[in-house]
């Protein structure tokens, strides 16, 4: 990100003053600049056919023939990590982490103006998920051919591996795969019931006839699609049939799915296996937690006595994560890390801490405590571990180091990411081949030349130590499954501390979603030069039309001076401006502009409005420069 006239780094200073009652990781942890990059990464995998709207520029459409060999079309949804694969299971998780975040954190998604951004995000996924779910008893569960796949590095523009597609059907079941992809869609539908209650409908309708695929045919996914076993092979399948009933029965209210929950809880495990992870393959204790919801909403009737026995289980993952467990804990590192597996460990960390902040709310709503061997512990306990796991990811550790590529001052810049090390097909127009792509880019040391921002890395050892090195994989390559989480984590600690969660960081200019007006969203800006100078920025979009292929809004900044002193000769620079402008005058230099003459000064509290027409993203706003 490039620096502008106006040091953003007292935004923490002055967001301290005015939250004295938040905790000290407000004052260096911006959650909500950091909800805003982590969209970005979501964008950038987007396989298909890309929108006007998208913000990721270095990406162009790629995947455009998915499914057409095999006479389905599978265009769209997203490629896994670093590669060009689209791995079913660990998609349909992301899908669902990202659908919880838009169920149980809509108030906060909704006050930082991210509402729409998790919808799109989402829908990007549930889009394909009904295209590659042609027929009651088929779901195609990969595109792509990971042996292949890997042997190549090259952007996905230039794609030359075999893109097959991979089906389940009645002959080659795939009830993880497919239970997965009932619980993404039955949680989305709930996501979109509130705003598109027809699509939310086709979601659910699809969500229960895969349910009852997944349980009428049983088998691992990986028996059916071999292909996948060196990659996402299944641990087993009852975890998935339970964690599809749970959200089914949360999206119909219907009895019959709380009742398959209840009935099969000994069988299939449920009431059984005390977890300390949660993951794209293991879901016990997201099972738990959110089968708790219902006993402590009083809601479990008949049922109670099983329920109790899920949260039994949900509190023994919660308490191995407090370390409040009698001695069954998880491990952490010196830095307070949680270290389940050497490879992509982060994944297990930004999951646990999600669904440790959702069971926070649930006990904190039936003002219930958690009661762990080593005693009963306030349900804020579990949000401050969630949050020491966010603090830890964007930098609270030993290195320094931001785990969320693009975030802070000290993130990875070689990560193993295939379209981030090779420059974009715009830059360079001609094609990058299988081999050519490792001999030219993968082996360099340089930083990549694409940031890909939002991503999580799979993190450091269990000695908090990483490795930026692009062929260090195990630490260095970003994950779907991995970064979905941080969606709902950043939205509550942000929802938590204000809009922007107190951060030191600048923050990223987002595209709003198309719509005939938003409410203005404040930027505030705070510069040393002059002692208790405060200028707020008011964005919104006032109204838009379609002129031929092109969208077009009309912008509003509000300019606002909230210090007590009044200021003058205010310069602003507004870069990525692609069309007419009022109410400001052009200052002669580059994307700056000046308050027309009669303007010269704003006195304290005044505010002054400016507009601008033009597609695409808004323009970027900033101070230059004022006396």
């Amino acid at each position: 990100m490039r620096k502008f006239g106006v040091s953003f780094s007292g935004v923490s200073l002055l967001l301290t003053v005015l939250l004295a009652a938040a905790t000290a990781a407000a004052e260096y942890y911006n959650y909500g600049n950091a909800l805003d990059k982590t969209f970005l990464f979501f964008e950038a995998q987007r396989s298909g056919k890309l929108p006007a709207a998208q913000r990721v520029k270095w990406r162009g459409h790629s995947g455009l023939k998915d499914g057409l060999a095999q006479g389905v079309s599978l265009e769209g949804g997203y490629y896994d990590a670093g590669d060009h694969v689209k791995f079913g299971l660990p998609m349909a998780f992301a899908v669902t982490m990202l659908s919880w975040a838009a169920v149980d954190n809509r108030k906060e998604l909704s006050a930082s103006n991210q509402m729409q951004q998790t919808l799109w995000s989402i829908r990007w996924g549930t889009d394909y998920f009904i295209k590659a779910h042609p027929q009651p008893n088929v779901l195609w569960g990969q595109v792509g051919d990971g042996e292949s796949d890997h042997y190549c590095w090259e952007r996905a523009e230039d794609m030359t591996t075999s893109r097959t597609a991979y089906k389940l059907d009645q002959y080659h079941p795939g009830s993880d795969l497919a239970g997965e992809t009932a619980a993404a869609l039955a949680a989305a539908s709930l996501a979109f019931k509130p705003f598109n209650s027809s699509y939310s409908a086709l979601l659910l309708s699809h969500a229960k006839e895969l349910f009852s695929f997944a349980d009428k045919y049983r088998g691992l996914y990986t028996d059916s699609i071999p292909n996948a076993k060196p990659f996402y092979m299944s641990s087993g399948y009852s975890d998935e049939l339970l964690w599809a009933a749970a959200w089914l029965h949360r999206a119909t209210g219907d009895q019959y799915y709380l009742k398959y929950a209840m009935d099969n809880a000994g069988y299939m495990g449920g009431t059984g296996w005390g977890m300390k992870e949660f993951s794209w393959d293991n879901k016990y204790a997201g099972v738990q937690i959110l089968l708790s919801k219902v006993l402590l909403e009083g809601k479990g009737g008949v049922y109670t006595s099983t329920l109790k026995q899920y949260q039994t289980k949900a509190d023994y993952f919660a308490c191995a994560c407090l370390k409040k467990n009698g001695g069954y804990n998880i491990k952490t590192t010196a830095g307070g890390l949680m270290y389940v597996r050497e490879w992509n460990n982060l994944q297990y960390a930004s999951a646990a801490a999600y669904i440790l902040a959702v069971y926070s709310d649930y006990l904190s709503a039936a003002n219930a405590k958690l009661n762990c061997p080593d005693g009963s512990v306030q349900p804020q306990a579990l949000l401050d571990f969630a949050r020491s796991q966010a603090d830890y990811i964007l930098g609270k550790n030993r290195l320094g180091m931001s785990y969320v590529v693009g975030y802070g001052p000290k993130y990875p810049i070689c990560v193993h990411h295939r379209g981030s090390s090779i420059p974009s097909i715009y830059v360079q127009r001609s094609s990058v081949n299988c081999v050519q792509g490792f001999d030219s880019w993968y082996r360099r040391s340089q930083a990549d030349p694409n940031i890909i921002y939002g991503a999580l890395v799979g993190g450091p050892d269990q000695n908090d130590y990483y490795s930026d090195d692009r062929s260090n994989y195990e630490q260095s390559e970003p994950t779907l499954s991995g970064t979905a989480p941080l969606i709902g984590l950043f939205a509550k600690l942000s929802g938590n501390l204000g809009s922007y969660g107190g951060g030191s960081s600048k923050p990223y200019q987002t595209t709003k979603p198309p719509a005939s007006s938003y409410t203005a969203t404040p930027t505030t800006y705070y510069s040393p030069k002059q002692s208790g100078a405060q200028i707020e920025f008011l964005h919104s979009i006032t109204t838009n039309w379609m002129a031929g292929n092109t969208r077009y809004y009309r912008h509003k900044v509000i300019i606002k001076n909230n210090s007590q002193k009044p200021i003058s000769d205010l310069k602003l620079k507004i870069e990525d401006l692609s069309g007419p402008i009022w109410g400001l005058k052009p200052t002669g230099q580059k994307n700056t502009y000046q308050l027309p003459q009669w303007q010269k000064t704003l006195r304290a509290g005044q505010a002054y409005d400016f507009v601008y027409v033009q597609g695409g993203p808004q323009a970027k706003v900033s101070v230059f420069s004022y006396n």
